[in-house]
């Protein structure tokens, strides 16, 4: 299993924050690895929401089958991938002092073992490393326009 985690501060308030990330439907105006969303079903957000995200990472592509397993309102989304890479993620915003937030993104994955298994775990890391955070900091210029 290859843990990713990273956050970011931001100037702007947790409620604000909740707002977008709250709103699954427009995680990939901010995800650059998120190509398109589509729901499997009519529900939108809460625990049960599931979801076919099409991934891009550079030349590789998969469609990762999400679904929500804990919905804390105002707080943090855990998901459960259960497509070709196997595991769970989390993105919480937190109060950080009376001017900051934290946002927070944490994922424990598994890729097959046909496709590399822990060998591609350990160089997604960075990979993906990077490529969150730079997803976080869209999400955080996007919510300041709110």
């Amino acid at each position: 299993m290859t843990r990713i985690a990273v956050s970011r501060i931001s100037s702007n308030e947790v409620s604000q924050l909740w707002q977008r990330l709250a709103d699954l439907s427009t995680h990939a105006d901010w995800m650059k690895d998120a190509e398109s969303i589509e729901f499997v079903g009519d529900q939108r957000r809460g625990v049960g929401t599931k979801m076919l995200v099409k991934t891009v990472v550079g030349p590789l592509r998969t469609l990762d089958e999400m679904e929500v397993v804990a919905w804390e309102e105002g707080r943090y989304i855990d998901v459960k991938h259960t497509g070709l890479v196997t595991g769970t993620g989390r993105l919480e915003v937190t109060t950080k002092s009376a001017n900051e937030s934290l946002i927070s993104w944490e994922e424990e994955l598994t890729f097959p073992w046909w496709l590399g298994g822990p060998i591609t775990g350990f160089f997604a890391r960075p990979v993906l490393g990077r490529i969150w955070a730079k997803n976080l900091e869209r999400l955080d210029g996007l919510t300041s326009g709110l």
